[in-house]
């Protein structure tokens, strides 16, 4: 039976190809996610390495939220310690920003610009043209930075770090350990100053150990003469965890890619389970004939898997093969290909297809062997059992929904969000109770013509077979149109949040390199406010701190009573007002029973600075357009980055708005990341991360539509061979070969709608739901993006067709003849 199933699969591999497609793009997925991740992170892990060759033990301050760093006297100190020959200060900061050729910062996404003391010629520098920084007004920049700033040895330059711009001279070019790294190398002093804000401070000191001395051994002993207040790690242990760090970035992309594998097996699943069933109808009387001489239900059951497992495991070996192939093509590097990718990669592949091919199997057991003796394939079974399974499931699902809806905002989150997901699938195991009315319906276009009208009768006469086509793709459009429901909805929520509460005129505003926002200088707020017209200025800084032992993000506002108006902030228990040096403000969403409350004293502990206690003034409502803890303007020197990030502005009534924006960019010409918005500009600058993360997501769904059209196409081959007798007999009685065409493709038309409309409106009311549970993360307003649905709509269908094309052509090419000879 093992040797009858496999030629039966190798005689049958053009209509297995294409469930094996579904498979394959699945396990590119799945292990190209995985051996990207590994690659990254093992060439993460190495750079580290190179970076911090020569330092066997690494000294930093013990307090993580400090950037105040270590200070120079302790490398004397270390110096004295037992085992050590040689105790290097260094500075190394994120936040250096070069201003190229064409006076832009040079871009960097998601990649720290580092600004560092040099270091001379050590192993992770090598110096390319020129000479290292001599004199205060010279930098040497990395070979990667200089190549994208468009910048040589003698240029002048203008630099951007904790302070605003300052002009320095390119004095020389080297390599950095990370060839990619953009890296500015000033004077230790200089360093000391832009990047630390600290003179006579290090980020970290790094130690080398006397010959013979462990690195380990060296560590312990350097902890101990120190204490709690450094923290002490050997030079393996920094590399370890500067490349964990950078490897912590591919996260989102790796889940990403590991969530569409789902989607796009999901969906292969759909499509493996609708071919296999179709084989099994066609070759009923193959199986019962089988059965009449002697084959049991298990050896039966065994063939049909059999032929699944050729499927999956062809499958997943070229999947495995392009997903090896992507990750050498994105990293550009030697490609570390884990255990994990390759056990996914055959785990899943043959997991997905032989789970989706068991029922069939089953099915194929149960086949009588009197059923040799018929002349067509076992007639449709009803699906009573399954349309009442999927009303019960879908009933449990709106339980669920209306519980979530009625619950409070915090605890009814996960019940819509669990109801949602009952509520898909018990709609998806209701479609074949649903394809043969909605075929009727659906085919209702096509009636006024004979091909027409057989392409309608021929969509609901297997509910079960179209059911299965369709669903495969309304999950894809499902996806799409209810996480386009839930983006638009976002950025739609943003602009009514920005219309209702903002009543500046004018925003000035950083770019986002990361969380904090890039700064500029605080002279720029002095000088907007004197300005002709300018009724108010409320600068705003950020960063990170920790507040009674919690960590938090927080803002300093240099005008609070004008920001109060700006932002039509209210006050919910105590004042909105000036704050004094030692006053705080917060929202009610960081508020608890048990505080804190209006006149409470909370302490704060910034990156620079000890800690310090502050008096509650007021707790002001929700909005989110602050980050919840509001400090005086005089607190900003204890942030990492000291210089304010945005500010509001509002005009006199009356005042040319046009003059006036071009005054304040004129004071922002030090400042190329800052730019000078209205409130539809920022709206939208403030949503950009959004609509790239949409378009990276409705990309990666488009495969799983592209996967449902394939399951289209062999739906509709697979149909032609089934009913290649039928299509003779119509040809022998007048239907002509364009009139066959036309109805093998009205007929995967009528498929394609249907499913593509189930998939909008499920879509949509899965986005509803979802945009109901994120109410408390602000997004208040649910917005149909219809023009996007009509297109999705109109896409999916017009693809259905186009898919169908090739076996309508081949049902049309039918030699009548044979056709009709076919058993």
């Amino acid at each position: 039976m093992l040797r009858l199933a496999l030629k039966g699969a190798l005689s049958r591999w053009r209509r297995l190809a294409l469930s094996g497609l579904a498979v394959v793009l699945g396990v590119v997925f799945v292990s190209g996610a995985l051996v990207l991740t590994a690659t990254l992170g093992g060439s993460y892990t190495e750079t580290a390495r190179r970076a911090n060759a020569g330092t066997d033990v690494s000294v930093g301050p013990g307090d993580t939220i400090s950037a105040a760093g270590v200070p120079a006297a302790l490398a004397v100190r270390l110096a004295d310690v037992p085992g050590v020959a040689a105790a290097t200060g260094i500075v190394s900061a994120d936040g250096a920003r070069l201003i190229g050729a064409d006076g832009k910062v040079v871009p960097s996404p998601d990649r720290p610009r580092l600004g560092v003391s040099w270091p001379g010629q050590a192993r992770s520098v090598q110096l390319r043209a020129g000479h290292g920084p001599q004199r205060d007004d010279e930098i040497a920049v990395s070979t990667a930075l200089a190549a994208a700033a468009g910048v040589r040895v003698g240029d002048r330059v203008a630099v951007l770090t904790l302070q605003p711009k300052r002009t320095f001279t390119v004095v020389g070019t080297f390599a950095y350990a990370d060839t990619s790294q953009q890296v500015v190398a000033f004077t230790e002093p200089v360093a000391q100053v832009l990047m630390l804000g600290a003179p006579g401070a290090f980020s970290s000191i790094s130690v080398t150990a006397r010959v013979g001395v462990d690195a380990r051994q060296l560590r312990d002993r350097i902890a101990a003469a120190l204490g709690a207040d450094y923290r002490v790690r050997t030079g393996e242990q920094v590399s370890l965890a500067e490349g964990a760090a950078r490897g912590r970035s591919l996260d989102l992309t790796n889940n990403l890619l590991l969530g569409f594998a789902g989607v796009a097996l999901f969906v292969g699943a759909f499509l493996i389970l609708n071919t296999f069933s179709m084989l099994v109808a066609q070759r009923t009387r193959e199986l019962a004939f089988l059965r009449a001489i002697g084959a049991g239900r298990r050896q039966i059951i065994v063939s049909v898997l059999a032929e699944a497992a050729v499927v999956g495991l062809g499958g997943s070996v070229i999947g495995l093969a392009g997903g090896i192939g992507v990750g050498a093509l994105v990293t550009r590097a030697p490609v570390v290909v884990p255990a994990s990718a390759v056990l996914a990669a055959f785990g899943v592949g043959l997991l997905v297809t032989m789970v989706a091919a068991l029922l069939p199997a089953v099915r194929a057991a149960h086949v009588p062997p009197v059923a040799a003796l018929r002349e067509t394939a076992a007639p449709e079974r009803p699906s009573t059992r399954l349309t009442v399974a999927g009303a019960i499931v879908l009933a449990a699902g709106a339980g669920l929904l209306g519980f979530g809806f009625a619950s409070a905002a915090q605890s009814g989150a996960p019940l819509i969000l669990g109801g949602a997901l009952v509520a898909f699938a018990g709609i998806t195991m209701l479609t074949p109770a649903l394809a043969r009315p909605a075929a009727g319906l659906l085919g209702r276009v096509f009636v006024r013509s004979v091909p027409g009208r057989l392409a309608r009768l021929n969509a609901g006469r297997n509910p079960r077979r179209t059911a299965a086509t369709a669903a495969a793709l309304m999950v894809g459009v499902a996806l799409l149109a209810g996480i386009s429901t839930v983006f638009d909805s976002a950025t739609g929520s943003v602009r009514r949040l920005v219309a209702d509460q903002v009543k500046a005129d004018f925003v000035l505003s950083g770019d986002a390199n990361g969380v904090t926002r890039t700064g500029f200088d605080p002279a720029v707020l002095t000088r907007a406010a004197a300005l002709p017209g300018v009724a108010a200025v409320a600068g705003l800084g950020e960063g990170g701190a920790v507040i009674d032992g919690q960590p938090a993000y927080v803002e300093t506002v240099t005008d609070v009573p004008a920001l109060r108006d700006m932002l039509s902030l209210t006050a919910a228990e105590g004042t909105i007002g000036a704050l004094g040096d030692d006053q705080i403000l917060v929202d009610q969403r960081a508020v608890t029973a048990a505080g804190p409350h209006v006149g409470d004293r909370v302490t704060v502990r910034l990156p620079r600075g000890e800690p310090r206690q502050f008096t509650l003034a007021g707790i002001y409502t929700d909005t989110d357009l602050l980050t919840g803890w509001l400090l005086p303007a005089s607190a900003a020197s204890g942030f990492k980055q000291p210089l304010p990030s945005r500010a509001f502005i509002r005009l006199h009534p009356g005042t040319d708005t046009g003059a006036a924006r071009g005054q304040l960019t004129a004071l922002l010409a030090d400042s190329p990341e800052v730019g000078v918005s209205d409130r539809g500009q920022y709206t939208a600058q403030e949503n950009a991360k959004a609509d790239r993360l949409l378009g990276i997501v409705q990309a990666l769904l488009s495969l799983a539509v592209v996967i449902a059209v394939l399951g289209i196409a062999n739906t509709v081959a697979l149909s032609v061979l089934e009913r290649t007798r039928e299509l003779g007999l119509l040809r022998a009685v007048g239907l002509r070969r364009l009139q066959t065409l036309l109805m093998t493709a009205a007929e995967a038309t009528v498929i394609s709608v249907f499913g593509a409309l189930l998939g909008v409106a499920v879509g949509v009311s899965l986005g509803a739901a979802i945009v109901r549970a994120l109410q408390s993360q602000g997004v208040t307003e649910l917005s149909v993006p219809f023009e996007r649905l009509f297109a999705y709509l109109a896409l999916a269908a017009l693809a259905g067709t186009l898919a169908a094309i090739p076996p309508a052509a081949r049902a049309a090419r039918l030699n009548i003849l044979t056709a009709i000879a076919n058993p």
